[in-house]
C-alpha cells in the first residue's frame, strides 16, 4: 500500500506494522517537538496514537456528526 502523503517521504516505502511503531513525528505535519509533547501523554508511537482513548472518541464523535446532516 502507499501512504503518500500520510507519512514523511522516509516512511513512504514502509509497511503499515513499520509506520505504527514509528514515532508520531513520521506523519506529515508533524516534528520531533510534537514528538516531545505527545510523550507527555504517554504517546510514543503512531500506533499510541491511534489507539489513544481520546483520539478515538473524538473519531467517534466525527463519524456520528456526519449523520446528523
Amino acid at each position: 500500500m502507499k501512504f503518500g502523503k500520510l507519512v514523511d517521504k522516509a516512511w513512504e516505502d514502509k509497511t503499515a506494522s513499520e509506520i505504527l511503531a514509528a514515532p508520531p513525528s513520521a506523519l506529515e505535519g508533524l516534528t520531533e517537538k510534537h514528538d516531545d509533547q505527545l510523550k507527555a501523554l504517554g504517546i510514543t508511537t503512531i500506533g499510541d496514537l491511534a489507539n489513544w482513548k481520546y483520539a478515538k472518541r473524538a473519531a467517534a464523535l466525527a463519524m456520528l456528526a456526519e449523520t446528523d446532516r
